[in-house]
């Protein structure tokens, strides 16, 4: 009897997803709201296959992956989410998905790709080349966005939708200061002057 776990915060979202998963045989389905529900979710029910979204309240989506992995139990994750796939699949793929699927496709493909990843197969996104899709500047910053960790992406994301430090903090469980230190860590990084400049950063690069 096969099962999944649909972790995503929108309810309407979910909805959509659990009938893909009915017309699919899923006969045993379970829900989860924020990052911080996964990984006992996972250990209590072990389903066949994961649906999870990048952007969480709680652990962000890019954590959830990597603390499943570390988990070493046997399901596969499919990661569904409206984040820009020439940023993120390749740090999905190092953290342990089986497939990367665009909330602005077709429903078909989320389709598809559980049949893929049930049949033991991955299923990711081709991305353009970079040279031909992107002019010098976008192919600039593309490699400086490459070079951040898992958690100061998402903690630019945080930056440049204007959440506040204190906020950053208490969504992400760490310390004002942590926070602060990695404002202070993009700000250098990415080359801006502030986070006006910040959020065009991530504006421009599709990022939020």
């Amino acid at each position: 009897m096969k099962s999944a776990l649909i972790v995503e915060d929108h309810p309407v979202v979910r909805s959509m997803i659990k009938l893909v998963l009915d017309g699919e045989g899923f006969k045993r389905l379970y829900e989860a709201a924020r990052g911080d529900e996964v990984v006992a979710l996972v250990r209590q029910h072990q389903p066949d296959i994961v649906l999870l979204d990048l952007g969480l309240p709680g652990v962000p989506g890019l954590d959830v992956l990597e603390r499943i992995k570390a988990e070493k139990v046997r399901c596969k994750v499919v990661v569904f989410t409206a984040l820009e796939a020439q940023f993120y699949q390749e740090r999905c793929m190092r953290a342990g998905a089986a497939a990367y699927v665009s909330k602005s496709k077709n429903l078909d493909d989320l389709k598809a790709a559980v049949s893929t990843v049930l049949a033991g197969y991955t299923c990711f996104v081709q991305l353009p080349s970079t040279a031909v899709s992107m002019n010098a500047l976008q192919r600039s910053e593309k490699q400086l966005i490459d070079l951040l960790s898992n958690r100061e992406l998402t903690i630019l994301q945080y930056l440049a939708r204007g959440t506040s430090n204190t906020e950053i903090a208490d969504l992400m469980h760490l310390s004002y200061k942590t926070v602060s230190t990695y404002k202070t860590r993009l700000v250098l990084k990415l080359n801006v002057s502030s986070l006006v400049h910040l959020r065009d950063f991530a504006l421009r690069n599709h990022l939020i």
